[in-house]
């Protein structure tokens, strides 16, 4: 068995969030609350639960709050200690000691190979993992990136992350063709983007977050330009597989992209329902308006 650590994670958070507008004006997308912590602070624990000790914030020079979260902030910290608010005292100086915190500004074309290639001199020859700033994953039993991490362990290939979706749904993603080596495992031949169900090759869609390896870095400074005249890291990929397998772990939890209304609100109502102190009310109001 390939035993491999992985240290460093990159969550790029440079977009401008133009499907959550007028909000995401002067508000990073990735800020907006899910309950009362922002989704990038789910994106977060979810690394660090997965053993992750440092994580790259790739940002833009409208993207402060997301930097701003993570910091420390002596005043506010004293004025809870002095209105004797300890449990939210604890929960901010929590915050700020999570992880290491890397903050790089986005050089380079559009598209989500940029961010990645910025951080190649951080990472340096260690693999590392790569999750968006706007997805999360509700996993009772495990993170989605521990399950990730686990399968780069024994094959010690880049995995991306599978997803079980509806005949419907593969009009939506790019849908995986692969062979399955293991329960839960594909290793990928290819992703079809937005086949439908007619030419879908399988019901397992291809989502944002992977465990990659450090030769995806010479690739993404070579690969062309893709759609839309950006630079796009799924095409990197495809041309690292032709030098080594890659495989996608089918991820046990249920996925939330709260990066448009409709999905955003659902993580809401989701999350709302399990949590104590409010689903009670939460329930009650459902009922009342449905």
């Amino acid at each position: 068995m390939i035993k491999h650590q992985i240290r460093k994670a990159i969550i790029p958070v440079a977009g401008a969030g133009t499907r959550f507008l007028p909000a995401t004006k002067a508000i990073p997308k990735e800020m907006l609350p899910i309950l009362n912590k922002p989704v990038l602070q789910y994106v977060v624990e979810e690394i660090v639960e997965s053993g992750i000790t440092d994580i790259i914030f790739v940002t833009s020079y409208n993207k402060r709050a997301c930097e701003d979260h993570f910091d420390k902030t002596p005043e506010l910290e004293r004025m809870l200690k002095q209105q004797g608010k300890k449990d939210l005292l604890e929960q901010i100086k929590q915050i700020s000691n999570m992880a290491n915190f890397i903050f790089v500004r986005q050089k380079g074309p559009y598209g989500n190979g940029t961010p990645v290639l910025n951080c190649a001199n951080i990472i340096g020859n260690e693999p590392f993992a790569v999750l968006w700033g706007d997805e999360v994953f509700d996993c009772p039993k495990k993170p989605r990136l521990a399950q990730l991490i686990e399968v780069f362990a024994k094959y010690g290939d880049p995995v991306l992350t599978g997803y079980k979706i509806t005949k419907e749904d593969t009009k939506k993603y790019g849908v995986i063709d692969g062979v399955e080596v293991e329960p839960g495992v594909l290793q990928v031949k290819n992703i079809i983007e937005k086949p439908g169900p007619d030419k879908a090759p399988s019901r397992v869609a291809s989502l944002g977050a992977y465990v990659l390896t450090p030769d995806i870095f010479p690739i993404l400074k070579k690969t062309k330009r893709g759609k839309d005249g950006e630079l796009w890291l799924v095409d990197a990929i495809f041309q690292l597989k032709q030098k080594r397998p890659i495989y996608a772990k089918l991820v046990e939890g249920t996925y939330f992209d709260t990066g448009n209304k409709s999905s955003w609100l659902k993580v809401n109502i989701n999350f709302a329902l399990k949590d104590p102190e409010i689903r009670k009310d939460i329930k009650t109001f459902l009922k009342k308006v449905i």
